[in-house]
């Protein structure tokens, strides 16, 4: 008997979406705000929101373990700096998306992918 597999992972290896994942995070970080498609916006969500929960922990370990996996240094202390202050007193759900529509090129669901405020 056949088993289902996860569509979302055709087409592209594995060390190549951990490395857009990556950047999608450190984009979003950064600049809070990005626009992607929201397949992918649902899965940069969490790893974003897990690195603000390390930011908020603050300890020498969680700041290693956050430039793991941020690509830039500036934007890691961002987040222990600013952000964990912004979010201290909140459990979670640190960002939101909004839909734009669609892509005219391939008709993807765009969102806007913000950190709350």
């Amino acid at each position: 008997m056949g088993r289902r597999t996860d569509q979302r992972k055709k087409g592209q290896t594995s060390s190549y979406k951990r490395a857009m994942y990556r950047n999608l995070v450190t984009d979003l970080l950064g600049y809070e705000k990005i626009t992607t498609t929201e397949a992918r916006a649902r899965i940069v969500c969490g790893m974003a929101e897990e690195m603000i929960t390390l930011g908020k922990k603050g300890t020498l370990h969680h700041r290693r373990q956050a430039l793991s996996y941020i690509f830039d240094k500036d934007v890691t202390d961002k987040v222990f700096a600013d952000l964990a202050k912004r979010y201290a007193d909140r459990h979670g759900g640190y960002t939101r998306m909004a839909k734009l529509g669609q892509r005219i090129g391939d008709g993807a669901p765009v969102v806007r992918l913000e950190l709350v405020k």
